[in-house]
């Protein structure tokens, strides 16, 4: 299951109910900060999350209203919380500057209060465990180094715990062997594979940020058949052609394309403050009905079907 806490849903600049972008994505013992822009901290604070184990930052691009928050965090940081080390993720040049705003502005030379690493990653995969991958994908915006992230949950073959009953496996280790894949022998000698009670197979949860983007259409083959998509839309229908000038999605073309890729859940979220949320609302379901506007503090869960019967 994943869990996006929103902390920043505003573009470009802050509104009074509205702080820059910045969402938490959990899932297990896994925490990703995606983007900071200036407030952050005081959100992840506001929220609940708190600081620990928030060790993972991932940047969409290097303009500042995605990472000004950076240097209060780290300069809080080193002054009362404690963090094994710190990892932001990002394209070439957002790390430049990134680093530029650490390391000149706010620790001027002096040793970081904990190992920050800062990883320059391009499309493709870049944190991987037993159940969870982590990739990012080119995005169009203005300049180059944009990217957005794809968070795909390993699938499962499920338990079926009546099947173990009627072949009266005990609990215990035997019946996690059998989740595991592994075939069992039971006390009585009896040797029991694991298709004997598991069901079939069942695909994880996939979720997508495109972060700051123009041209959505060239992400169709990345981001088609998604549980849910967490995409901007800066601006409405009346004003498209500006949202191109700017490398911008109004609320309409967002929908449209989660209607065109088979989505199932749409976040719309960098929501200018020249416009009525209601509106932003109206344009997006008018296309695609299962979307929804994203506020600050507003927390999305995500479960895999299964976990939803």
């Amino acid at each position: 299951m994943f869990e996006i806490i929103f902390l920043g849903t505003s573009a470009s600049a802050p509104s009074i109910q509205r702080g820059l972008p910045a969402q938490v994505i959990k899932h297990g013992e896994h925490r990703f900060l995606l983007d900071c822009g200036e407030g952050t901290q005081r959100q992840i604070l506001t929220s609940g999350i708190g600081f620990k184990r928030l060790g993972n930052i991932l940047l969409t691009h290097n303009h500042l209203d995605h990472i000004l928050g950076i240097g209060g965090l780290i300069s809080t940081l080193a002054r009362w919380e404690s963090m094994d080390q710190l990892d932001i993720y990002g394209a070439e040049r957002t790390l430049e500057r990134v680093e530029s705003l650490i390391y000149d502005v706010v620790l001027r030379k002096a040793k970081p209060p904990m190992p920050i690493n800062l990883h320059v990653i391009s499309a493709g995969v870049f944190f991987e465990t037993e159940d969870l991958k982590v990739s990012a994908f080119s995005v169009s915006h203005r300049g180059a180094d944009s990217l957005g992230y794809l968070f795909e949950e390993s699938g499962r073959y499920p338990f079926l715990p009546e099947k173990a009953e009627a072949l009266a496996i005990p609990p215990g280790p035997w019946r996690r062997d059998l989740v595991n894949g592994k075939a069992v022998i039971l006390p009585d000698g009896r040797v029991i594979e694991p298709e004997m009670v598991l069901g079939e197979f069942r695909p994880g949860v996939r979720i997508g940020f495109t972060g700051d983007i123009g041209n959505i259409y060239a992400l169709k083959d990345v981001l088609k058949d998604l549980d849910l998509l967490v995409s901007e839309a800066t601006y409405l229908e009346t004003e498209r052609e500006m949202a191109g000038e700017f490398g911008h999605l109004t609320a309409r073309q967002a929908a449209e394309f989660a209607r065109d890729a088979n989505i199932k859940k749409l976040v719309l979220t960098h929501i200018s403050r020249r416009y009525r949320e209601r509106d932003t609302i109206k344009e997006a379901r008018a296309v695609f009905e299962n979307s929804f506007v994203a506020r600050d503090l507003d927390v999305f869960e995500v479960k895999r079907e299964s976990d939803e019967d």
